[in-house]
């Protein structure tokens, strides 16, 4: 593990410094190609922090005592997903040094000017339960410091619900409100993306439980348990809203909608549907969920489900950009030197570098907190917890 994470460092870390040296000249963007991969990143890690902060919600505002274990954890891992999200949009940004205007002369009429200070607000609150959460186990309190902490959690988290719901929820808004974009323009994508925060990161936080969780005991394996099972309904359920997001133009067979639903399942990287994100991201996980109890089998399964979404944040992004809003746009126009418009795409090599950057600084602050952060609750800590809530 440590060999692998050494070379997507050094491979990742030379992308970012040829980014921050050289701007976006290596990118595969063409004339009305704007957003690719890093865009999908950041809709990803998005989702997938939005996913892990809402369990451990379930513990603090509604007291799931399944869940107590991993409370910190989800919470960590939120924290450290939001920055992942925020570096991979960040180096998408043509004038990086900019960003800060957002906040300075914000247009509201704008959905991306919320999305930012929503991000803000999120994140602030993320580092707030974090220090409540955290504090009891790094200094000694008393019992009614721990009581008073716990308070304090609970409001924090359920502000955070309706923020965490806002914030993503806001981002299928940003991609529904756009009427240009007819793949986009969907009032589904709000509800879509909430599901596919809590698909992801629930299932990023099972894997994570199943493979890096130190203590493995019965109560170890009953949270994987319940994990599991909810793993198991939503990715049928999110399953059901893509058909229905698929299945509804594809029933009368025209229109711009319904090409680039073809293109998605047909075309050049018909693969990544039906290879990538159908047959590892849906099916084989809902087999081994189903077949099988065993907590290796359901962290297999929860990863590849974490893993392969990505796919879908690809197949979301990038078709919705290579159709000319007027048919023939791209045959119209010749610049001085005779191209035409360009319609297509394919992350070039410098993209995949950026992205694997950011999953290597990702993976390094989570191993940092692990190591130095009590994000790991001892069973009889938590037993004691659960019993003083209940």
């Amino acid at each position: 593990m440590w060999a692998l994470w050494l070379v997507a460092a050094v491979f990742g870390g030379t992308g970012i410094v040829e980014r921050l040296l050289y701007g976006e000249r290596f990118v595969a963007y063409t004339s009305y190609v704007p957003w690719g991969m890093w865009v999908s990143a950041y809709i990803f890690f998005i989702g997938l922090s939005a996913g892990a902060f809402l369990l451990s919600s379930l513990v603090y505002v509604f007291g799931v005592r399944s869940l107590e274990r991993i409370a910190k954890l989800s919470l960590f891992t939120a924290a450290v997903t939001l920055a992942m999200a925020l570096l991979s949009i960040v180096f998408d940004l043509g004038h990086m040094e900019r960003f800060w205007e957002v906040f300075t002369r914000p247009q509201f009429h704008s959905m991306m000017a919320w999305m930012v200070w929503l991000y803000t607000a999120y994140f602030t609150l993320l580092l707030a339960e974090l220090y409540f959460a955290l504090r009891g186990d790094m200094s000694r309190t008393s019992t009614a410091s721990h009581e008073r902490d716990r308070r304090v959690l609970r409001i924090l988290g359920a502000v955070g619900i309706p923020l965490a719901i806002a914030f993503h929820g806001g981002v299928g808004a940003l991609f529904g409100t756009v009427m240009a974009r007819e793949y986009w323009h969907s009032a589904l994508y709000p509800i879509i993306f909430l599901v596919g925060a809590l698909l992801s990161g629930g299932a990023l936080m099972t894997a994570i439980v199943a493979f890096f969780w130190p203590r493995r005991d019965e109560a170890w394996r009953e949270t994987m348990n319940f994990l599991s099972k909810l793993l198991l309904g939503l990715v049928l359920f999110d399953f059901l809203l893509e058909w229905a997001e698929y299945s509804i133009p594809g029933w009368y067979q025209i229109g711009a909608e319904y090409h680039l639903i073809s293109y998605v399942l047909f075309g050049p990287f018909w693969y990544v549907f039906w290879v990538i994100h159908l047959g590892f991201g849906v099916i084989l996980p809902v087999l081994m969920l189903t077949l099988s109890k065993r907590p290796v089998v359901q962290g297999i399964a929860a990863a590849l489900i974490a893993v392969t979404f990505f796919a879908i944040r690809l197949n979301l992004v990038i078709p919705g950009l290579i159709s000319p809003e007027l048919r023939g746009l791209q045959t119209a126009y010749l610049d001085p030197i005779g191209h035409r418009l360009s319609y297509s795409y394919v992350p070039s090599i410098f993209e995949w570098q950026v992205t694997i950057g950011v999953l290597a600084i990702g993976v390094a602050l989570f191993y940092l907190g692990c190591r130095y952060l009590p994000l790991f609750d001892q069973s009889r800590r938590v037993e004691r917890r659960s019993e003083e809530i209940a």
